[in-house]
């Protein structure tokens, strides 16, 4: 008898039993060989090497070699000193202020959108705004701005000539840190609802219900169970929304054109200048320095990421 099959069996001359049906042999698994479909992803791997892994290999070596080739630890000493370290110092604060800025507004329309309607039109429209706008940035994002809030913006004329309002009566803002402030924080709000929503729907009804019938209230649900689960994803978000503004370059060049407060806008400077020759090595060092707070926060994101997700599989 096969196991789990019972087996009719027919009577033959001889006065034996012959099975009518046999369950057929099951065949070894046959190991899986590299495939062509598998070697679809070989031209993925070859652009990540050749624009990233190639690069970071060539910014490491660079900010330890003098224009000589020779080995040098004074990259890195000046790479943190004098003006160096003011534009590190103005990037991180900058990239701070509009991380937690784009996560706190973030937060509340994700919140917004968990709690309508699931299949509602303005869920859908706010998801599909958040998809585009989080990727519209650069140059593109900038002349928007500038279009919109410049000296010569449709906003900025309006307010001029129908109420006498100026908005640069008090400085030339939108060309400064305050108004790339504002522009980080207009594509850090997108990014911010892309990526805690599914931390927020990821909360289970019966959570509450569970709270409810022990005799807690709403202030106990969130004291003890909402924001403890919540916490590390927004605060893996808010390290997200950093590196992303931290690593930002086209909006700021586009805005700042005649000035280089910040790391990224020095880099390239100190790769593209003709009065600055020979200093190519020191924009390597501040290449080194970005991927080292990169990583830095890309580690803390994915350790905060993985305590959410033990509660939120």
């Amino acid at each position: 008898m096969t196991a789990g099959k019972p087996q009719t069996r027919f009577a033959t001359p001889s006065g034996g039993e012959t099975p009518a049906w046999t369950a057929p042999a099951r065949k070894a698994p046959v190991q899986r060989r590299l495939g062509l479909d598998q070697l679809g992803v070989l031209p993925f791997f070859i652009f990540v090497s050749l624009f990233l892994f190639w690069p970071t290999v060539v910014v490491v070596t660079g900010a330890f070699q003098t224009s000589e080739g020779a080995f040098t630890l004074r990259n890195l000493i000046d790479a943190v000193s004098n003006q160096n370290l003011r534009v590190f110092t103005l990037s991180i604060m900058l990239s701070a202020i509009t991380a937690v800025a784009g996560a706190v507004l973030g937060g509340l329309l994700a919140w917004a959108v968990a709690t309508g309607p699931r299949h509602g039109l303005l869920r859908r429209a706010i998801l599909a705004a958040s998809g585009t706008l989080a990727q519209f940035g650069g140059v593109m994002l900038a002349f928007a701005f500038l279009a919109t809030f410049g000296f010569n913006g449709f906003v900025t004329l309006f307010l001029k000539q129908q109420l006498s309002v100026d908005i640069f009566a008090w400085g030339q803002w939108l060309y400064s840190l305050p108004g790339l402030a504002l522009v980080y924080t207009y594509f850090q709000i997108p990014l911010m609802v892309i990526v805690f929503l599914p931390a927020i729907e990821g909360l289970r009804p019966q959570w509450r219900e569970a709270c409810e019938t022990l005799g807690g209230g709403s202030i106990a649900y969130w004291r003890h169970v909402g924001l403890p689960i919540l916490w590390p994803s927004f605060a893996g978000a808010t390290l997200l929304l950093f590196a992303n503004a931290f690593s930002a370059y086209a909006t700021a060049a586009a805005l700042l054109s005649q000035a280089d407060p910040l790391v990224t806008l020095r880099i390239g400077t100190l790769l593209t200048s003709e009065v600055m020759l020979g200093q190519e090595n020191l924009g390597a060092a501040l290449a080194f320095g970005m991927i080292v707070i990169v990583v830095t926060t890309t580690v803390l994101y994915g350790l905060l990421k993985a305590r959410t997700s033990r509660w939120l599989a």
